[in-house]
């Protein structure tokens, strides 16, 4: 029944209804129900009708005779049962297909249910309800007659008659060996069982159901046998579910003895072969233990090991020659051998010194990179002319997203090297990098061996990948071991705890990766060559899109090749509004999310030619993510746009400063770090140092409270560099004197008003360049750097450079500085 069927019949008169049930006169119960309600009779028009309260019930069946215990929570639920609490009435339940629906149609529940007695209620916590209850006889729901404030319902009680009782006595007693079977088998706590007698029809039918509720646990199976239209049909079903469940019962009974037979077979086996063992070794026969240790001592002639290596196997031999051959020393001292002997002591793979080759391949699979692509060269060339050089071992430094991990497999490719990776990421054990001492249960080689292990030879292009996201905890420190790993004058002769053997690393071509070298140890870092891999600009990106990434995810959605092509307009669009990322990864995210949706298009008609332009970007991505300002910043008192570097790029950093009347406290939020709240101090005492320079009140520290506050106060921010955009919004903030809103700032400064030098020039310069920024201030120092920033980025902003805070306090104000 519909739900908008329910709501006509919410107002049905009930009492009439069950005045004409108890005439039984069907015809006037007919009229009444169409004159009235507009219903008819269904198909059980010849059975006998109740009125009863319904409550819908979940994951369970109540069957006649049944005595059980439900939580009733729903508020409908509760309403009915108040109400048959009251008129002393007999509920209906009736289970319900999908327990999720709290508000239940007729279309949602089981056709039949149980007429059922309340025999105990428990009031619970949080309004819950226990009911304990009684199934009397089964009832078939006809039709809603309310659904508010609770279900009442009109039931069909069905009468089962049988001319020939004999033959359902005959498969009833049929049901009642199989059972009595399954109760033995299971060991089912049903009392007096076989006591039941089955000589009417109404001790069949309690017998039945009485089986069916120990039986059958799953609430639909239990449903189908409380549906079945007669007695017979309930019990046939019966039977054919305990005839299966016998079956399986036999089975599970005859794996269980194999299961132990076979137990008892290897433990007999175990027995024989000791007793042998015994027996040879009275005799002196050991042919099996000898032939076993030949192979091993072929082998180390066959793969002509280094004499280290070969003296420490034939030591293990020795031993393996004098311990019981099953006992657990003897598989620890076989597994040693077999893994030393798979560690790669002399192979390698035979370089690429063709230098346009390596140049042509790192060119195809990535875009721009030139500064790794040029000492990979550099390496091959050097290799070229000098074949005893040692392995390098370079750390890429930069944003996530800029193809730092991807380049290292392109090189491997390039040098016709293998190539393994091992991710350092959450890596806090040192055994992680040197293994386990072989005294250690379950001890295994560190994984810089077993990455040698699975690579096969002694010369692969090995990845350390995020480097700095290492940690330390009282199992040690796993830096303090990559400093063997990756130190020139130590990996000749690294050694793994497992091995106890030197092994030597120094033809390995390490590459290391890192977000930033901040969390990197000194020391280690003092090991390796660094690289610097910086964000790409906004033409980068659309180059590389257009030259890689286009291509590469058409391909993994199944586009046939130039059945898609994205403008550059379009590609345009894509970069600067849908991504702020100093990477491609969220780049190559929005360009698979086209793919998709036109993957829909191409599956409908494979020969279509989808041309993307920039008028069709919003139809596939929705509205612009980010909408960079071009100009029109307001010039502001207390707010300098500052610039900052982090882990994954550049980006602007607003400074804003409030002066309240107070007694000269300095309040610093926007969860700054150490270096940072120390930066803040420095100009609040630089300003308070110089304040008649600036005309600032000479006693404003006594006079005001100064709160500095930098936005997105939930994102963690630190560093020197907003030293001079603290000391300008101060001073701003001081005098009243606006900050043109089209400049930003970046610099350290010192209590003498010094601008020392910062990183991250180009990441900085892009960021600002994005956020409509026309005049950049950087310190002296950093003029050097201004080649890295793009020439179109150069050509549009305005560059100033100081060595003092007055420069900048000069160029950042717009009223002039009261300078005495």
């Amino acid at each position: 029944m519909s739900e908008r069927k329910d709501e006509k019949i919410q107002d049905i008169d009930i009492k009439d209804l069950e005045n004409l049930l108890k005439e039984g006169n069907k015809e006037k119960i007919s009229e009444f129900l169409e004159e009235k309600y507009s219903k008819k009779l269904d198909i059980y028009k010849d059975y006998k009708r109740e009125v009863a309260t319904l409550i819908p019930i979940r994951g369970m069946v109540v069957f006649p005779g049944n005595t059980v215990h439900f939580d009733v929570g729903r508020e409908k639920s509760l309403a009915a049962l108040e109400s048959a609490m009251k008129n002393d009435k007999l509920i209906f339940l009736v289970s319900q297909f999908n327990p999720a629906i709290e508000e239940p149609t007729k279309d949602d529940l089981e056709l039949s249910g149980t007429v059922s007695r309340v025999k105990q209620v428990l009031k619970l916590q949080n309004g819950v309800v226990r009911v304990l209850v009684e199934g009397i006889y089964k009832g078939e729901l006809d039709q809603f007659l309310r659904i508010e404030p609770y279900y009442e319902a009109l039931i069909a009680i069905p009468e089962e008659k049988y001319d020939d009782l004999d033959e359902v006595k005959a498969i009833a007693r049929v049901l009642r060996k199989l059972f009595v079977r399954y109760v033995k088998d299971v060991k089912v706590p049903v009392d007096d069982v076989s006591s039941i007698r089955l000589i009417s029809f109404e001790d069949i039918q309690k017998y039945t159901y009485l089986v069916a509720s120990k039986l059958i646990t799953l609430p639909h199976m239990q449903s189908s046998i409380l549906n079945k239209k007669s007695l017979k049909e309930r019990i046939e079903l019966l039977i054919e579910l305990l005839e299966d469940e016998l079956k399986i019962i036999k089975l599970e009974k005859s794996i269980a003895k194999k299961t132990n037979e076979k137990m008892e077979k290897h433990q007999k086996e175990y027995y024989l072969k000791q007793q042998i063992r015994v027996i040879q070794e009275e005799l002196g026969d050991k042919e099996d233990i000898i032939t076993e240790i030949e192979k091993y001592r072929d082998k180390i002639k066959e793969l002509k090991l280094p004499n280290h290596v070969a003296d420490k196997l034939n030591s293990e031999i020795k031993k393996l020659e004098k311990v019981d051959s099953l006992s657990g020393e003897g598989a620890n001292i076989r597994t040693y051998i077999d893994t030393v002997f798979k560690v790669p002591w002399k192979k390698s793979s035979k370089d690429n010194y063709n230098l346009e080759k390596v140049k042509d391949i790192l060119e195809k699979s990535h875009y721009g990179l030139e500064d790794v692509k040029e000492r990979i060269l550099e390496y091959v060339a050097v290799r070229k002319l000098n074949n005893g050089l040692k392995g390098p071992i370079i750390c890429l430094v930069g944003p996530p997203g800029v193809g730092k991990t991807s380049i290292a497999s392109s090189i491997a490719a390039s040098m016709n090297r293998k190539f393994v990776r091992m991710s350092l990421g959450g890596v806090k054990d040192e055994a992680e990098i040197r293994g386990h001492r072989r005294t250690y249960v379950g001890a295994i080689p560190g994984r810089v061996i077993s990455s040698m292990l699975d690579v096969g030879v002694v010369n692969p292009v090995f990845l350390l990948d995020e480097i700095d996201k290492m940690g330390s905890d009282y199992k040690g420190d796993p830096a303090s071991a990559m400093l063997e790993v990756l130190d020139p004058e130590q990996n000749k002769t690294f050694k793994d705890h497992y091995l106890e053997l030197e092994y030597d690393l120094s033809k390995v071509f390490f590459i290391t990766t890192a977000n930033t070298l901040d969390t990197i140890p000194r020391p280690l870092r003092d090991r390796m060559e660094i690289i610097e891999v910086s964000g790409y600009t906004d033409i980068e990106k659309k180059a590389i899109a257009r030259e890689y990434l286009v291509s590469k995810q058409a391909q993994e959605h199944g586009i046939k090749k130039d059945a898609l092509k994205i403008t550059d307009d379009a590609l345009k669009l894509i970069v600067s509004d849908y991504t702020r990322e100093s990477g491609v990864r969220n780049l190559q995210r929005q360009i698979a999310k086209v793919c998709r949706k036109t993957a829909v298009k191409f599956a409908e008609d494979e020969n279509l030619k989808i041309i993307i332009e920039g008028k069709d970007v919003v139809d596939y991505l929705g509205p612009s993510i980010f909408k960079y300002k071009e100009g029109g910043l307001k010039d502001k008192v207390g707010v300098v746009m500052g610039l900052a570097w982090t882990q994954y790029g550049g980006d602007t950093l607003p400074v804003e400063v409030a002066i309240m009347k107070g007694t000269g406290k300095l309040e610093l939020t926007g969860k700054l770090g150490d270096v940072m709240k120390e930066s803040a101090k420095i100009a609040y005492s630089y300003v308070r140092a110089n304040s008649d320079k600036y005309g600032i009140d000479e006693e404003f520290y006594k006079k005001y409270d100064i709160h500095i506050h930098a936005p997105e106060g939930a994102v963690p921010k630190d560093g020197p560099s907003a030293g001079v955009t603290m000391v300008t919004a101060i001073v701003s903030a001081l005098s009243k004197n606006p900050v043109r809103g089209d400049i930003a700032m970046t610099g350290e400064v010192t209590l003498t008003g010094n601008v020392l030098a910062i990183g991250g020039v180009k990441e900085k310069s892009l960021s600002a360049y994005r956020a409509g920024i026309k005049t950049i201030i950087l310190p002296e120092e950093n003029r050097k750097d201004i080649d890295k920033v793009p020439e179109y980025i150069r050509q549009d902003i305005n560059f100033v450079f100081a060595e003092k805070v007055d420069v900048v306090l000069n160029t950042a104000l717009r009223g002039e500085l009261n300078d005495n």
